[in-house]
């Protein structure tokens, strides 16, 4: 127990750690903020389609491709609920309702809640793997998500702090993010039986509400300011980094 206690809290502490890397960025450039925000939704695109969907399908069995799908499109509708909830958070995060940054903001709280729920699901797993008894290999899945969570973490920064959220709120948003991960931790090593049951449509929903916010938010953003080339190139980077990171880990 104390081994996935210290894990858990190892996986939600490397988006933490990659938060703090990603203050060194904290003043950037409208373009450059783009481009970040680009290298985001190349990460989040592989991590969806890499580290959720296809397991999903692994993991659903027989009926794997129809659980990952209807998990895809239930992702996809639940953040799109959410979107119409989001204006109601700027107060939470000190960031005035008449700000001019409203869209932007929006914007940058659904990314921020899609790397949150996309953590469940990734803990989850880690936590089947210690219940299952297999500690090597739960090691092995816990130390890619926590590979993969430091960009992650980086790249929550800048875009929040770029909308006016003040740089104790970003830290907090994103120690929340990480917390998430250790909670689905516990949830698959103490609920293993449910969590099992459960985690190929977690895994599917998860991925949904990260390729709804790449699709719908982060794009059509990173397109909008002239910086389409070195955002294209930018989210190729992310995607690939993630790619390199699945494959040495594999």
């Amino acid at each position: 127990m104390k081994l996935v206690l210290i894990t858990a809290l190892g996986v939600g502490g490397a988006t933490v750690i990659g938060s703090l890397i990603g203050f060194a960025f904290k003043k950037t450039s409208h373009k450059f903020s783009d481009i970040v925000l680009s290298f985001a939704a190349g990460i989040m695109l592989a991590a969806s389609v890499i580290g959720l969907i296809l397991p999903s399908v692994e993991y659903g069995g027989k009926y794997g491709i129809i659980i990952t799908i209807v998990g895809i499109f239930a992702g996809a509708t639940c953040l799109n609920l959410i979107d119409k909830l989001v204006p109601h958070l700027h107060q939470m995060v000190g960031v005035d309702n008449e700000s001019h940054n409203n869209a932007n903001l929006n914007r940058v709280l659904l990314f921020v809640m899609a790397i949150a729920i996309h953590n469940l699901p990734e803990g989850i797993a880690a936590g089947v793997g210690f219940g299952s008894g297999d500690t090597s290999q739960a090691l092995l899945i816990a130390g890619g998500i926590a590979l993969q969570n430091i960009p992650e973490g980086i790249v929550i920064i800048s875009p929040m702090l770029s909308v006016g959220v003040s740089p104790r709120k970003t830290l907090f948003c994103a120690v929340l993010t990480g917390l998430v991960e250790v909670v689905g931790t516990l949830i698959g090593y103490f609920a293993i039986n449910l969590a099992t049951f459960i985690l190929p449509f977690a895994l599917a929903f998860a991925g949904g509400t990260m390729l709804y916010v790449v699709s719908d938010e982060m794009l059509s953003e990173t397109h909008a300011h002239g910086s389409e080339q070195g955002a294209t190139y930018s989210l190729l980077i992310g995607f690939c980094v993630m790619l390199v990171l699945d494959m040495l880990l594999g």
